[in-house]
């Protein structure tokens, strides 16, 4: 589905259309528009500019992700983990590369790629890892091994406990201080 379609598409999720999207940006000074009936947006005094000039479109439009972000340490290992991928394609083709010229350099680079095989794939397990972690410990997936549970429980015990300590604070503060052994 082309940008086109994609615009008059119906879309989930309340999300802005490419056309209301359009109508909700300010306009841009420089640019001639024309309004919903085609007619030029300055008026009827610029009307015959209007009609001389090409009629200038922005060259994207800015629609909403459909995805959420990644958390922050997930996405730094997939950052990390895409580098090192990189660089071990980088060294393999350099290595190949050595071995059919027959130069001196290709066993070291053999090495090394082997070598650099070996970390980028612990950087892809790294992704995973961190992944899972996040989601045990933040309470994304529900399972009764999930530590997030036992965090949000000691959470709202704290919370309950401060909210009766204000309760409390407030209330000797309304009685004007009685009941306390000493004042500030």
């Amino acid at each position: 589905m082309g940008t086109a379609e994609r615009s008059k598409a119906p879309e989930d999720g309340g999300t802005v259309r490419s056309e209301e999207l359009n109508s909700l940006q300010a306009p841009d000074r420089d640019i001639r528009s024309r309004g919903r009936d085609g007619k030029s947006a300055a008026g009827d005094a610029e009307s015959a500019w209007a009609q001389e000039q090409p009629f200038y479109q922005p060259l994207w439009v800015e629609e909403p992700a459909r995805r959420r972000r990644l958390p922050d340490p997930v996405r730094t290992a997939a950052v990390r983990a895409v580098i090192l991928i990189a660089v071990t394609l980088i060294q393999a083709m350099v290595a190949f590369l050595c071995t059919l010229a027959g130069s001196w350099l290709a066993f070291p680079m053999v090495i090394s790629s082997v070598v650099s095989t070996v970390v980028a794939t612990w950087g892809a397990v790294d992704v995973w890892v961190t992944r899972q972690v996040w989601y045990q410990r933040n309470g994304v997936v529900s399972v009764p091994s999930s530590t997030a549970r036992s965090l949000r429980r000691e959470r709202r015990t704290a919370r309950r406990e401060e909210r009766a300590a204000e309760r409390e604070r407030e209330r000797i503060r309304r009685r004007g201080g009685t009941g306390q052994l000493s004042h500030p």
